[in-house]
């Protein structure tokens, strides 16, 4: 019975309700993925892209006219190539660097301490827009299928981050098959439309959007005086946009160590399952949004004249309007398609739950971030990332009230930032790679060879192509809001960059060294007295048992009458407590400041002196029962810890209802009086005194 109670307790408290129970570090193998999970874990970002991404191409377009959209084709011809590269890009870092950094990693091993810092404040930013951008996009498809929903965007998207933040608290695997269901549902609903889409054209009917009837009017700041440069940009915009598609495809490489063994070859298989399944979706959407003629306007009202409820209505999503024209608006695959649509971009912000953690992780092994990111929690998974994530992305939706087109501009230029600092430190590596080694044998340096070779190839590729759309990225989305990304990314570099130079100067400060000595001379100690009560004895009985040289009973005078009436009740149990009292006198009614005061003239008047500080400090069981104390103990531990030579020790006692926490009450056990768990005396008597006096005194014989 009283093994079971506390297990009881232990699972009716909230938080083993909201997480569920302990998991011991011996069970961290038990939580590694096998790919079928591994899969809508780290790839829901890159396949639920295909919901945005051609959304934002189209939309680009759009401002031009109805007749730039002739022009799709052709560009995401170029992002489905640039989403080739890069996967079989990650194939390769994965192989090379398995333990988790990713392109961090490929940085600091090959390119040195800043370049990595660029990397990881890139990433940073990247998985703080995954989630703020997926959940707003979620949000978005799930308002186009109940457009009441509307005037709750904010709240709505609120509500998913912090559900997903619950989900991923309970452990990466729990996460996973929770995940799962609604990832496959989206990936074989998607297929299924374009699998039916395809077979109506073939059929001969003909495919109509919503908005295929909307006349679409060139804005004015589209195109401008339809110049070949306005051409050009708007065309580059257009690119930009559609390779947000290609986010998240590194969270594979980040999260290695999370896959079963054997890890790079799984890793591997998942990439590629992710990069031919993300291309196959790609094309499909594209192809039926231009096909069943989707007119998505960044400004509808404007744009799309014809359409008299602009103002009222939102406008549906590109896979709304492509589920309508091949299921019809009211089908119930219409609105299975919205629910998974719905579902996987809520879900694809859990490829930065898992990225985020692991990533802050191995910068804070590197002393890059603060240590606690480094703890994982009950549940085996770095909860205190995930908190870190979440407040994030919750600041990003409320502040741009969860608007796709508002968040997007923020979001590629750290995703490409990493990309092409990775390639660039993957080229290095397989420089060094190419190069025989005395210690190998001909066979292994040729394959080593031949490895390094079709690893420039790629990566070099991937380096070329990645930055060039960096360029683009940039020049066509910095004056559209994305130039804060270049007030956050420094401010993170400057916070990782001082926060390593801390942890080193640290590091500097407490290493041994031959000037520094240890080895007081003297000992002296005081149990700081405020009453006589168990408390108050069970501290002074402590000092007593440790055996200082010097110990005496000190008394802060913060009321003179109140000193006078402890100075008259002393003198009662002095003799048996063969203690001194002193009494330091307060006249501005403080406590710490006068115990300061009176250790440091002490220590000035006998140098090195090695100085103890008992203090008596009761423990509630109750949080509404620190309304009651005034935690003295425990301020004035705070403010001596700053003095030289001083070492100070609480002496808990520990109330009732410290002692029995669980919902269970019950009647005293064998012993409990041996070790002090008995109910608190309503008022000292003198046999208290006389067992503290017994205790020094049976010390003294034994001395």
């Amino acid at each position: 019975m009283r093994v079971i109670l506390p297990l009881v307790n232990d699972l009716l408290q909230p938080k083993r309700i909201f997480l569920g129970k302990k998991l011991a570090s011996k069970n961290l193998d038990h939580q590694l993925l096998p790919k079928t999970i591994a899969l809508p874990i780290f790839s829901s970002d890159p396949l639920s892209s295909v919901a945005y991404g051609p959304q934002e191409l189209l939309m680009i377009l759009t401002l031009g006219g109805i007749g730039l959209l002739s022009l799709a084709p052709g560009i995401a011809a170029m992002v489905v190539l640039l989403l080739s590269v890069i996967v079989l890009s990650y194939r390769k870092v994965i192989k090379a660097y398995p333990s988790g950094g990713g392109d961090y990693e490929v940085a600091m091993k090959n390119l040195g301490k800043k370049p990595a810092l660029i990397v990881a404040s890139a990433l940073l930013l990247d998985y703080v827009m995954t989630v703020a951008v997926s959940i707003a996009s979620g949000t978005d498809n799930l308002i186009s299928a109940f457009p009441e929903l509307n005037p709750w965007r904010v709240e709505i998207a609120v509500g998913f981050v912090i559900f997903l933040l619950a989900v991923n608290l309970r452990g990466v695997r729990e996460s996973g098959v929770a995940f799962a269901i609604p990832t496959y549902l989206f990936i074989g609903s998607v297929f299924i439309m374009i699998g039916t889409g395809i077979f109506k054209i073939i059929s001969g009917e003909q495919l109509s959007a919503f908005s295929s009837q909307f006349e679409v009017t060139p804005l004015e700041h589209g195109l401008g005086n339809a110049t070949n440069a306005a051409l050009i940009l708007l065309v580059l915009r257009a690119f930009a946009s559609g390779c947000s598609a290609l986010t998240g495809i590194e969270a594979i490489a980040n999260g290695v160590p999370a896959f079963r063994k054997p890890k790079v070859l799984n890793a591997q298989k998942t990439m590629t399952l992710m990069g031919a399944t993300a291309v196959l979706m790609f094309i499909g959407v594209t192809a039926l949004a231009l096909i069943s003629r989707v007119h998505y306007a960044e400004n509808p009202c404007e744009q799309l004249q014809q359409w008299a409820q602009c103002a009222t209505d939102p406008q549906q999503s590109v896979m709304a309007q492509i589920a309508g024209a091949v299921f019809g608006q009211n089908a119930w695959m219409f609105y299975v398609i919205q629910a998974g649509t719905t579902a996987v971009l809520l879900l694809a912000a859990n490829t930065a739950f898992n990225g985020f953690p692991l990533l802050s992780s191995v910068l804070a092994n590197d002393k890059f971030a603060p240590k606690a990111l480094l703890t994982r929690g009950d549940r085996l998974v770095y909860s205190n990332g995930m908190f870190s994530l979440a407040v994030a992305a919750l600041i990003l939706i409320i502040v741009y009230q969860a608007s796709v087109t508002g968040l997007i501009q923020l979001y590629i230029i750290g995703v490409f930032t990493s990309f092409t600092i990775g390639q660039i430190g993957m080229l290095k590596h397989w420089g060094r790679l190419q190069k025989p080694k005395k210690k190998l044998t001909a066979e292994e340096n040729a394959a080593n060879r031949k490895e390094a070779m079709s690893g420039i190839l790629i990566n070099g590729l991937g380096a070329l192509m990645t930055a060039s759309v960096l360029v683009i990225v940039t020049i066509t989305k910095f004056t559209h809001g994305a130039w804060l990304v270049f007030i956050i990314m420094p401010v993170l570099f400057a916070v990782m960059f001082y926060t390593r130079r801390y942890y080193d100067q640290v590091a500097t400060e407490i290493a041994m060294d031959s000037e520094t000595t240890f080895g007081a001379k003297g000992d002296y100690a005081i149990v700081l007295m405020d009453k006589l009560n168990k408390p108050q004895l069970k501290a002074l009985d402590y000092a007593l048992s440790s055996r200082h040289t010097h110990l005496e009973a000190v008394h802060i005078a913060v009321d003179p009458a109140g000193a006078k009436k402890f100075a008259k009740e002393w003198k009662k149990f002095e003799k048996e407590l063969g203690l001194p009292l002193r009494i330091i006198e307060s006249p501005y009614r403080e406590f710490s400041q006068p115990l300061i005061e009176f250790l440091q003239k002490h220590r000035a008047e006998n140098g090195s002196e090695r100085i103890s500080v008992y203090l008596p400090k009761l423990v509630v069981g109750h949080w509404w029962e620190h309304i009651f104390h005034n935690h003295r103990a425990s301020r004035i531990r705070k403010q001596l810890m700053y003095l030289r030579g001083v070492m100070v020790t609480l002496v808990p006692w520990r109330l009732e209802s410290a002692e029995y926490k669980d919902i269970f009450a019950r009647r005293p056990l064998p012993g409990d009086s041996r070790r002090g768990h008995v109910r608190p005396a309503r008022r000292l008597h003198r046999g208290s005194a006389n067992m503290v006096a017994r205790t020094r005194a049976k010390r003294i014989d034994e001395d």
